[in-house]
């Protein structure tokens, strides 16, 4: 398999599932500024999605657009992380979850500007500018929660705890990572681990929050061999139109 197709897969799969995911919100968020904020963020994603997507399908040259690679693929096909397959839980768990992924995707979208692929640096310049608001208002968020009230606290932590194990597999390297970096297309993942752990720590430290002394024990998802049985569920909501009705138009 070609290795930028693969890599505009594991991007493209990561925000069309987490975008999908965040969208679940719309019209069930605490308060009507913080739905509106979630449903921007989705729309974000998903217009990510369709950048991703759509390179990935010109790179394939097999006739499949954005739309075909969204909604035709099975759960095995998709590479997305497992840490955006995670279920909302409450409020709290979701932006922790938003945080952990804007952290990483900042970096990488930083490092992808410079790509030698021309159509890479594009998508990553386009992308970047949102996930800077991204990232400021989910760090800004956790901060508030976690430096709250008791019960905020707790809960933060707990949505912490569950979820920390889940990041490492953002900076997890193969023969696919190192393809593209030797080309000069994409960094290696694991470049940005550093970097990473020193934003993770500050903002950790100021929402009072104690990063778990734990390692990446789950199994990953983008060789399409292991998903969490969450990935079924939400990709049988998020296809069932398409699947029932093939090429409808309206």
């Amino acid at each position: 398999m070609d290795p930028l197709f693969e890599f505009c897969l594991r991007m493209g799969d990561n925000t069309l599932v987490l975008g999908h995911r965040v969208s679940q919100w719309c019209g069930h968020a605490p308060v009507v500024e913080e739905d509106i904020a979630l449903a921007n963020t989705a729309l974000d994603l998903i217009g990510q999605t369709q950048l991703w997507l759509g390179l990935a399908g010109e790179v394939e040259g097999k006739g499949r657009d954005a739309d075909a690679l969204a909604f035709r693929r099975d759960a095995w096909d998709f590479r997305s992380v497992l840490l955006v397959e995670q279920p909302n839980g409450d409020f709290g768990n979701t932006l922790l979850r938003q945080y952990l992924f804007d952290e990483w995707q900042a970096l990488m979208l930083a490092a992808l500007k410079r790509s030698t692929d021309t159509r890479v640096a594009a998508i990553a310049a386009k992308a970047a500018k949102e996930v800077a608001y991204h990232v400021e208002r989910s760090r800004g968020t956790v901060v508030g929660l976690g430096d709250g009230t008791a019960e905020s606290h707790a809960k933060m932590q707990a949505a912490l705890d569950r979820l920390y194990p889940f990041v490492g597999e953002l900076f997890a390297t193969d023969a696919t990572d190192e393809a593209v970096a030797e080309a000069g297309i994409a960094p290696l993942p694991s470049d940005l681990r550093a970097a990473y752990d020193a934003a993770l720590a500050a903002t950790m430290a100021e929402a009072t929050l104690t990063i778990p002394d734990s390692r990446w024990t789950h199994a990953g998802g983008r060789d399409g061999s292991r998903h969490s049985e969450h990935l079924g569920h939400l990709l049988t909501e998020m296809q069932w139109l398409q699947r029932a009705y093939p090429d409808a138009t309206w």
